[in-house]
């Protein structure tokens, strides 16, 4: 056995520098595992999606407010409103419960928008004046509202993605989001702004024009 030993000793030192080799190469995958690990969730968002009633003064408020709690940005992809676990692109229906000519809406756009850790957003908001508000239109707002959720999807730096809802406070993993479309509430707030315009001086039939 020695003289086998003492004959073969080149393809020991081969064996021996290729164990060696391969044991550094799993040392380096392995640190390199927990640096991606430590990446990923050092920069981890982790959205918060809240509806909200308020009176302020003589103003009732309602509407939703969306808070990045995690360390990391969020991406927003997507977003999808439900109505009974429809998806729908029409929120009218939210509220019409309540005198629509006494809104007083305010929206942002939230498809495409990045949220810092800590940054809260409202994409939408309406009051009403309370004194115009009776006590069957508040009970009506109510369950109504409960009706509906918010979808929203969101990734982070690294393309990990997750789903947020109003109804369900624990955030889904996804593989990724669907196609954003039109963004629901810049849908909303430009059709209540072009509502509330008024017409154009040219749309006037002009002085003098034959009855």
């Amino acid at each position: 056995m020695l003289n086998w030993f003492k004959s073969n000793h080149h393809a020991l030192t081969a064996i021996g520098a290729m164990v060696v080799g391969l044991a550094a190469l799993f040392v380096a995958w392995d640190q390199a595992r927990v640096m991606r690990a430590q990446q990923h969730g050092a920069v981890v968002p982790a959205l918060q999606v809240d509806a909200f009633t308020r009176t302020e003064g003589e103003r009732l408020s309602i509407g939703l407010r969306v808070a990045n709690n995690g360390v990391g940005p969020a991406m927003v992809r997507s977003v999808n409103v439900l109505r009974d676990g429809a998806a729908t692109d029409d929120i009218d229906e939210m509220f019409a419960s309540l005198p629509q000519d006494q809104a007083d809406r305010s929206w942002v756009r939230l498809t495409g928008r990045v949220i810092a850790p800590g940054e809260l957003v409202t994409p939408i908001s309406v009051d009403w004046p309370v004194a115009e508000i009776g006590t069957d239109d508040i009970t009506n707002l109510f369950a109504e509202w409960n009706r509906w959720d918010i979808e929203i999807c969101y990734c982070s730096v690294f393309d990990r993605c997750w789903i947020a809802t109003v109804q369900i406070q624990e955030r889904r993993p996804v593989a990724s989001c669907p196609d954003p479309g039109e963004d629901v509430f810049e849908r909303y707030g430009s059709e209540s702004f072009m509502m509330s315009r008024p017409l154009p001086d040219d749309t006037q039939e002009p002085a003098g024009a034959e009855q």
